[in-house]
């Protein structure tokens, strides 16, 4: 018996996060999880990134704040940001998923003190992508109504329309004789943008959401089941998908850029849009509006690129495929400005209006304006077709980004369970989404989708971003992360990166950070002024996020020992499962240091050299102070 007891006792019980807990014979690494896979092809993870970091706001953001913001001097500040904010974030984030193939909350065991950083990322990515995937149930919804020989937003006339709608025919033939004051004026299109899709007369404002749309339901139930069955088997499936996504958008867009310089009048549109007005440069908002345009259209903070760099073999090229995204992603900028403006251009000179008078971002462009444009062309319903698609399968993109960081980085945190059953947990996740979408398509949704847009991904997101950002350089050390980027590519980033990592990047996101808080302005849909409860609500959906840091920290705290300083000290570094996921990715202090080496000793020579004592030296100093007080008792009887 004593020698059965010794030998249980010597054998030292592997920590959680080495085994899996089903593991019975203590052999370290005796059961792994299903492997999480990789991408199929050597273009699936570049694709992916094009197609997430091109989207929507491409399309209906930046040619708007390009014209509001200086026309063409409107670039300088622009192409500044990207290289200051840009592409150093976009490689951070890229390096840390690849190095680590973990998501983004298993990722924090770099330092997991901060692992609330990463439930912040998530709970910002569930918001998105809740009302992003009402805006695709909007665009299929136009697909589908393009569907037929004549747009059913071309004229007046239908029940949904009221007297001051006035179609751009009657305004033309106008022109010719006698103007028309169209002040007071409706257009077609706007009329049924929010009085047949949204039907929104039937509501009071965002306290009173009214029925729902059961078109727009069935629109968003249709959405929701394109991205699942386009995520069902990870990035071995959207990997094959963005092939077409990612690419055929360019073809739509060339289409329609050509189509739009030919048309009279378009080069109106382009003066507008790209008339230098250096001035505008001397002013701080050009430069904050440059630097949001850039962070929000790299979709830096979402956890994306993390998620999608996870995924990759430990060598890939990722410095090369940065650039190529974050420079591919600024001229598909650009290029849809001219597609966009030459149509307006042309927009204008039918009307008879000025272009700042057709002129719109967001939304407005895309279901108001733009179909507006295509009910004046030969063939409109195929060119609105062509529009309303390019915008599907742009959406579709970061949509399918949203939903892969999700799941990834809730499987990454109980692998064993999920990784299995991962097909059914995306169908979970995607049905709970789709349920508390719902409410945007009510006659009242539009309300609170402007709320979960101006609100989920504002400040929190900052603030997520600025925390990442210091806690690599800061706590995990610049060196430390410079040195696994040399493991993992053969050579350490130059001056630039770690200048702007250290320095450059910080600074701005907190100007960013300060501007929004100090500019604040509370939300309004056209005419309606949001109430004082929903913009409590609001700014509770921003301030939960950061929120979730503090209680990360709080949690990471309790879990060590020691007085509170030595449980932050423990906490702030590293944890054992931190590097490369395969061995033979690793070197130098990284070797032998994951489940299943030859001996747990590497391991521990690696944590001290990082400072503290390991669960794993826990286990062994209780196993030695165990043995020592039985020998003790037996000598004593």
């Amino acid at each position: 018996m004593k020698q059965l007891r010794q030998q249980q006792l010597r054998k030292p019980v592997p920590p959680d996060l080495l085994v899996s807990p089903s593991s019975q014979d203590g052999d370290l690494g005796s059961e792994c999880p299903e492997d999480r896979g990789t991408w199929t092809g050597r273009l699936d993870f570049l694709l992916s990134c094009i197609g997430y970091c091109v989207g929507l706001g491409n399309v209906w953001r930046f040619p708007y704040r390009a014209y509001t913001n200086g026309g063409g001097a409107f670039l300088v500040p622009y192409f500044i940001m990207l290289a200051i904010c840009g592409i150093p974030i976009f490689f951070m984030e890229l390096s840390l998923g690849q190095f680590s193939s973990l998501g983004p909350l298993a990722v924090w065991k770099i330092s997991p003190l901060f692992k609330g950083v990463g439930m912040g990322t998530i709970l910002i990515v569930s918001l998105v992508a809740i009302y992003y995937n009402m805006i695709i149930a909007y665009v299929l919804f136009y697909l589908f109504a393009s569907l037929t020989s004549n747009l059913p937003w071309q004229h007046c006339g239908n029940w949904w329309n009221t007297e001051l709608c006035l179609d751009h025919h009657i305004i033309r033939a106008g022109n010719s004789s006698l103007p028309i004051n169209i002040s007071n004026t409706v257009s077609p299109s706007e009329e049924y943008w929010s009085r047949y899709v949204l039907h929104i007369q039937g509501s009071s404002g965002i306290g009173d959401p009214g029925r729902i749309r059961w078109n727009l339901c069935l629109c968003l139930l249709l959405s929701w089941t394109i991205v699942y069955l386009c995520i069902l088997k990870g990035v071995k499936s959207s990997g094959k998908v963005v092939y077409f996504t990612a690419t055929f958008p360019y073809l739509i867009l060339v289409m329609l850029l050509i189509r739009g310089v030919t048309l009279e009048g378009a080069w109106k549109g382009i003066q507008f849009y790209l008339t230098p007005q250096f001035d505008h440069l001397l002013s701080s908002k050009v430069w904050i509006e440059a630097a949001l345009q850039i962070f929000y259209s790299l979709g830096v903070g979402f956890g994306g690129l993390l998620t999608f760099a996870s995924y990759n073999t430990f060598h890939q090229n990722i410095y090369r495929d940065t650039f190529i995204v974050t420079l591919g992603n600024a001229i598909t900028s650009i290029l849809a400005g001219f597609a966009i403006f030459s149509v307006l251009g042309y927009m204008s000179q039918e009307l008879g209006v000025p272009v700042n008078q057709v002129a719109k971002a967001g939304p407005g462009l895309a279901f108001v304006v733009y179909p507006q444009a295509m009910t004046m062309l030969p063939l409109s319903p195929f060119w609105s077709f062509m529009f309303f698609f390019m915008l599907l399968t742009l959406g579709l993109d970061s949509q399918f980004a949203f939903m892969e960081t999700i799941v990834t980085a809730v499987t990454d945190e109980f692998p064993y369970y999920l990784r299995p059953k991962k097909a059914s947990f995306s169908a979970l996740i995607c049905i709970a989404l789709f349920l508390m979408g719902l409410i945007l398509t009510t006659e009242g949704g539009m309300y609170w989708l402007v709320l979960l847009d101006d609100y989920s991904a504002g400040f929190g997101l900052m603030v997520v971003v600025i925390t990442t950002c210091l806690v690599v350089t800061r706590v995990y050390g610049m060196k430390r992360f410079c040195r696994d980027i040399h493991m993992m590519l053969g050579f350490k980033p130059g001056p630039y990166f770690r200048a702007c990592w250290m320095v450059l990047s910080p600074a701005t996101m907190m100007a960013l950070l300060v501007y929004n808080i100090v500019k604040y302005q509370p939300s309004e849909y056209g005419n309606y002024q949001f109430p004082t409860w929903a913009e409590a609500l609001g700014i509770l959906m921003g301030v939960l996020s950061c929120l979730m840091i503090p209680m990360g920290m709080v949690l990471a705290v309790l879990q060590e020992e020691g007085t509170l300083w030595e449980r932050v000290q423990q906490a702030s570094r590293p944890a054992m499962g931190w590097g490369p996921a395969l061995e033979e990715n690793r070197s130098g202090t990284y070797v032998g240091s994951l489940a299943g080496s030859q001996s747990p000793k590497p391991l521990m020579v690696h944590m001290r050299k990082y400072g503290g004592i390991t669960s794993y030296e826990n286990t062994a100093i209780e196993v030695d102070r165990e043995m020592e007080e039985e020998e003790e008792e037996e000598s004593m009887i």
